[in-house]
């Protein structure tokens, strides 16, 4: 899959490892799954495990105390189809959905899929502002939303882009609008006589993080999320039977983690919400063979009970990574991250059997159905151990950002390599590093300063819970690098913490990237799939100096 040459390495780091086509089972099966045909749309994927095993929990909302089975959701979702069918909604519709997290988000979303509708995920906790750009730029004919939610409907300045009929409501019944669950009351025995959709129909717009301003509605087929899950379990050895999902069903990760359970027929344990004090507890109490491991957990102290004998995989996105090996000590369970983004699913990974390169940093080689190279800014191939653009391609990745044509052209260089936008590089024998944003650099005195590298080891202080990293104008030097730092509740920011900060930074960078500037805050601004939202640190204040400590001067400006 991918298209370069083995040659000697150029990078002297510790980034060698045996290489990526060295016989290993998870080599093999990401081979087998090109090899073989998907199901000729997402939810068939459903119905053939509720065939094989009706009766076995798919959906378990243990907040609620709520348990469907892989027959429950299958029929459910049969029944809640023709209710939609029956309000006009059918193949090619565009259908926003904003609700919390409960049965009535996957439900709504796999029915929609049954009929061909493209979804539009919507984050519950926007603004009437943003709620408004999301109707109207997805061209969306109908909402599916919350009754909790109707306010911020209700708010929307010049009013809702959408007539009150085609608005379902989900939860308390409201008069003038018409009733999510009366919907599965009265098509108990209906059929809808619509065709079905096929791998390339548009399954969802999901709308970006947009970390520089409004979001863009990337167009997901039925190809692509069976793509995505289905690498996503490979990538565990399908070995996963209870997993946990504390993400909100907005995200991507809530919606791929479910279908990758269909294909292993494992059972998904879905949090009401993410609490990281209680995650672990949640992990003991069910069993759990799989999270995504928040960096926070591990900043509390060890205990007795950390140990999890039941857990298979943790994926540790963002961490920094010589923690790895202590989390599996601690843990159990393979400590692993790899690279994915809303447009393309999953990219890079970390086969289970690869022990020898945790800690390495590295997020690994292809999955199934993609190929990786490193460009430079024309589009060119750069040499192993050269840092450049992560470019990937490949069946299944997103169709282009809906009702937008300049900002798809943009994001591809000739022959279908799309543009990620991240830095990264690749060794010799085929593994890959990511190094940060393209534009998430400081350019000081004419050095290039890795926000993602300074920010790893700012969090390698005790004291330090969340790091962020900007460039802030400088005269002299072109930029200076700032600090936005989150401690640990009860941590007086005092001198003693600030000369601990920087000298643990003198051990570990070279002097020109360490940060001049020092910014405590309570908590971060972010994105709906809560990354830090790094545009709005920027654009808080004037001067971006005021309120950080000066490492040159030496005092608080």
């Amino acid at each position: 899959m991918n298209e370069r040459n083995p040659r000697l390495s150029q990078d002297p780091k510790r980034e060698s490892g045996p290489r990526p086509n060295s016989g290993w089972d998870s080599e093999r099966r990401m081979r087998d799954i090109e090899a073989t045909p998907f199901p000729s749309h997402a939810v068939q994927l459903l119905d053939d495990r509720a065939r094989q095993h009706a009766n076995r929990p798919f959906l378990n909302f243990f907040d609620d105390q709520d348990v469907l089975s892989y027959g429950d959701v299958s029929h459910l979702t049969r029944r809640l189809a023709n209710g939609l069918s029956s309000r006009g909604i059918g193949k090619g519709t565009h259908v926003a959905v904003m609700v919390d997290t409960s049965r009535t988000y996957p439900l709504t979303w796999l029915a929609l899929s049954r009929l061909g509708t493209v979804t539009i995920p919507v984050n519950y906790r926007y603004t009437p502002r943003e709620l408004d750009f999301v109707l109207r730029d997805s061209q969306a004919t109908h909402l599916v939303i919350c009754s909790d939610f109707l306010t911020v409907l209700d708010g929307i300045s010049n009013g809702a882009p959408l007539p009150r009929d085609n608005t379902i409501v989900a939860g308390n019944d409201v008069t003038g609008y018409v009733n999510w669950q009366n919907l599965f009351d009265e098509n108990e025995m209906g059929r809808t006589d619509q065709s079905s959709p096929d791998l390339d129909s548009p399954m969802n717009i999901q709308y970006t993080s947009g970390t520089t301003g409004f979001p863009k509605g990337a167009v997901l087929s039925h190809r692509y999320w069976l793509t995505f899950s289905r690498n996503g379990a490979a990538q565990f050895q399908d070995r996963l039977n209870r997993i946990l999902v504390s993400q909100p069903f907005y995200y991507v990760d809530a919606q791929w983690l479910t279908l990758m359970a269909c294909w292993t027929g494992a059972t998904a344990f879905v949090a009401r919400q993410m609490h990281s004090s209680r995650i672990l507890g949640w992990m003991r109490e069910h069993r759990l063979e799989y999270c995504n491991f928040p960096e926070i957990v591990a900043r509390q102290p060890a205990r007795g009970d950390d140990f999890l004998p039941d857990l298979v995989a943790m994926s540790c996105y963002s961490h920094r990574p010589e923690n790895f090996p202590l989390y599996e000590k601690r843990y159990g369970g393979a400590a692993r991250q790899g690279f994915s983004m809303t447009e393309l699913g999953c990219v890079l990974y970390v086969p289970m059997e690869a022990k020898e390169m945790t800690g390495s940093g590295t997020v690994g080689i292809p999955v199934a159905f993609r190929e990786i190279d490193i460009r430079d800014s024309a589009g060119r191939s750069v040499a192993d151990g050269q840092s450049g653009e992560i470019c990937v391609r490949g069946p299944g990745i997103f169709q282009g950002y809906f009702n937008n044509p300049e900002a798809t052209t943009k994001a591809f260089h000739k022959g279908g390599w799309f543009r990620t936008g991240d830095l990264g590089r690749c060794n010799a024998e085929g593994w890959f590093w990511y190094l940060g944003r393209q534009k998430d650099m400081v350019r000081r005195s004419n050095e290039n300063i890795s926000a993602v590298e300074v920010e790893q080891i700012l969090r390698g202080v005790a004291e330090v819970l969340e790091s962020a990293v900007v460039p802030v104008p400088d005269t002299t030097r072109g930029e200076e690098v700032k600090a936005y730092l989150i401690l640990v509740p009860g941590t007086a920011t005092g001198p003693e913490l600030i000369s601990k900060i920087f000298s643990h930074c003198d051990e570990n960078l070279a002097p020109y990237k360490i940060p001049r500037y020092l910014e405590f805050i309570n908590e971060f601004p972010r994105t709906p799939s809560q990354k830090i939202k790094k545009s709005d640190l920027l654009s808080d204040k004037d001067d971006l100096t005021t309120g950080a400590w000066d490492r040159v001067q030496n005092q608080w400006n």
